[in-house]
């Protein structure tokens, strides 16, 4: 529990906390020697409006004397720091100095104020000297050596003042005992301020190590996926091109074994696009272009129902005339054809999907239907994960490895839109797409 007496920054920070720390514990003394400045001349102003009345009180001189010393002392302290935190020729230890000589004087001021305030006996008036060691202790992250400093100083202070005003010795035992208990005071809340200050410093600096560690895992990683991806792609790119001249020249056009070869070349060059979508870490804006939204979903209706020789039917229908958008019309097809694709693999060849647009009070709403399987409402939830645990296999065994619609998803966000999904076990599955209209 009280640990933090004697704490030490773990030796790999610091260096780092104090060099950090001298510079905000310069900041700190720029800070508190303006406050000091201020109500230390607005005291001076006020006396002398006063001066009548005042310097009949007893002590004035000294009094006035401690004032100008403030004073005097705040405005260096304010130059000082200013300077330092401007100038690139202070180091860690010219810092340090003129940290601790601000602490000693700010020490000096309040204890200077009690002292007076006391009539020559400190012991019987401490609030505004205890003020001075709250502010030193909890403003500034001292080290030990410099805690021992201002120890001793203080025990100097009270020195003095045994011997300047010739106390009785019972006077001098209850100051020498408040001397302690002060030093006892600035010892432990320094060390506690030091500890929250230090540890807070370090699990910064941990945080920051890991994010460097995540970060150049995360870029090996992705330059690991765009390395294999390439050089995945032209070997299967000779083999799908190999397997359509064998299949052209082949009396047996219906030959299983080969169209299954291209098939499955084709399934993992798509995989392979997917990992070189999400290798892309550093994606660079869309360029985006006004497009009539009718007759861009009405032309990927059409090729996919040529594609698909009358297997299926895609069904496109909508009420409007014309709804424009901002889009990039290759990475919204890229998008169509994932739904599209993804309604034919999970429903029966004899039901059709169907493709319906139309218009909302600010957006445009693309909604791709089929009326297969349905998603189970534990998967809804996970489907848009990057290697989502919802993929499953088709009703024609066709595998996923859960990119598409993780990446069909940023690519709609990308747009300033959204995608969402609506399913029902054994019903079917709707996807919907909101796009940003441009009013025509």
């Amino acid at each position: 529990m009280l640990s933090f007496y004697t704490y030490q920054t773990p030796n790999q920070y610091a260096q780092a906390f104090k060099e950090a720390y001298s510079i905000i514990n310069v900041k700190q003394v720029r800070v508190l020697s303006s406050i000091y400045f201020f109500v230390s001349a607005t005291v001076r102003l006020l006396s002398l409006l006063s001066y009548e009345g005042l310097s009949s009180m007893a002590n004035y001189s000294e009094y006035s004397f401690n004032n100008w010393l403030t004073i005097t002392g705040s405005l260096g302290f304010l130059l000082l720091s200013n300077h330092a935190l401007k100038s690139g020729r202070w180091t860690t230890t010219s810092r340090n100095i003129l940290i601790v000589t601000c602490c000693c004087f700010i020490l000096t001021t309040t204890f200077a104020v009690s002292y007076i305030f006391s009539l020559h006996n400190p012991k019987n008036t401490l609030a505004v000297f205890l003020i001075g060691i709250m502010m030193v202790s909890l403003f500034f992250a001292l080290e030990v050596k410099q805690i021992i400093i201002l120890s001793l100083y203080v025990f100097l202070l009270f020195g003095l003042t045994l011997v300047l005003p010739g106390l009785n010795l019972t006077d001098q035992v209850f100051n020498f005992m408040a001397a302690f208990i002060l030093v006892v005071a600035l010892y432990t809340f320094s060390r506690y301020s030091y500890y929250f200050k230090s540890k807070h410093f370090t699990r910064l600096k941990q945080l920051e190590e890991r994010n460097l560690e995540v970060q150049l895992l995360n870029r090996q990683k992705s330059e690991i996926l765009g390395f294999v991806a390439h050089d995945l792609r032209n070997p299967l790119n000779n083999i799908e091109a190999l397997t359509r001249i064998v299949l052209e020249e082949s009396q047996q056009q219906n030959n299983t074994e080969i169209q299954l070869i291209l098939s499955s070349t084709r399934q993992a060059k798509h995989i392979i696009d997917d990992l070189l979508e999400i290798a892309q870490n550093n994606k660079a804006p869309f360029q985006l272009q006004t497009t009539n939204i009718i007759t861009f979903m009405n032309n990927i209706c059409s090729n996919w129902q040529k594609n698909l020789n009358n297997e299926r039917r895609i069904v496109f229908s909508c009420n409007e005339q014309e709804l424009t958008s901002a889009v990039n019309p290759s990475k919204l097809t890229r998008v169509i054809d994932n739904l599209i694709g993804n309604g034919l693999k999970f429903s029966n060849s004899e039901s059709p999907i169907n493709i319906e647009v139309r218009k909302s009070a600010d957006a445009c709403i693309i909604r791709v239907t089929d009326f297969g399987i349905g998603i189970p409402a534990h998967l809804q939830q996970l489907l848009f994960d990057q290697f989502s645990k919802a993929g499953r296999p088709g009703l024609k065994g066709e595998k996923s490895i859960g990119l598409g619609l993780h990446i069909s998803r940023q690519i709609i966000e990308q747009h300033g839109g959204s995608l969402t999904v609506d399913s029902q076990e054994n019903q079917g599955t709707t996807f919907q797409i909101t796009l940003p209209f441009i009013a025509a």
